[in-house]
């Protein structure tokens, strides 16, 4: 598997289940504001992992350039 297909896999699930999450808040599965300050926590590390991931992989492209 190279990096550019490892990349996309990984990316594809942290938006699967950044998805996933937003859903859950939005279907109001949260019973307090602890779950829901919680699920926002989580929704928020996976995108800042989502975007170390893109920059990481554009860093990589351009250095096979």
């Amino acid at each position: 598997m190279s990096e550019t297909d490892f990349a996309s896999v990984l990316r594809q699930q942290i938006r699967k289940d950044m998805n996933n999450y937003a859903d859950d808040i939005a279907g109001g599965v949260c019973r307090s504001f602890d779950e829901y300050q919680k699920l926002v926590g989580v929704i928020q590390g996976l995108a800042l992992a989502e975007s170390y991931l893109i920059a990481l992989l554009e860093k990589a492209t351009k250095s096979d350039e």
